[in-house]
């Protein structure tokens, strides 16, 4: 059983620091502090609590995929044989073992997960797929989506902030 956690109480500086980060995350503190109207300081304590609270997971650049060269952007929906606890939690740990899913989440409905992947080409794809059937990873089916361009891809925190 995991200790319950005290309730940590964001007001509306923290909520303008997160949303400032999710979009600007290599912002410098002195501009992040002018932007959300606090001085260094206090605003740098504040980013250190909400780190220390799980809220800020990290930093990352946003990389142009497309001006690295050519690749295929792919969601794959998957369906399990099994739905017993040890099915999920065998897929999930043959999952984080490859770095062409950079995204994995378990979803409710028709299927059981939605997964992106990212690969050199569609053959990488399919040799990676072909590699996630033979694993014993417990996949029953799975459908894939190549994306032939992208609409709108935002941090998620932002669809949360203000």
């Amino acid at each position: 059983m995991t200790p319950a956690r005290p309730e940590l109480r964001l007001d509306d500086r923290d909520i303008a620091i997160l949303a400032v980060l999710s979009r600007e995350g290599r912002i410098a503190k002195t501009a992040l502090a002018a932007r959300v109207n606090l001085s260094p300081t206090p605003c740098w304590d504040r980013m250190q609590r909400l780190e220390k609270a799980g809220l800020i997971r990290g930093y990352r650049a946003d990389i142009s995929l497309g001006a690295l060269g050519k690749h295929v952007q792919v969601f794959v929906t998957v369906e399990l044989d099994s739905h017993r606890a040890e099915s999920f939690q065998t897929f999930e740990r043959v999952i984080a073992r490859m770095d062409q899913v950079t995204g994995c989440w378990a979803i409710g409905g028709g299927y059981d997960y939605l997964m992106q992947v990212v690969a050199s080409d569609v053959a990488a794809f399919q040799d990676l797929m072909d590699g996630l059937l033979e694993s014993r990873a417990g996949v029953r089916r799975y459908f894939s989506y190549i994306v032939t361009k992208p609409v709108k891809d935002m941090p998620p925190a932002t669809a949360l902030l203000p």
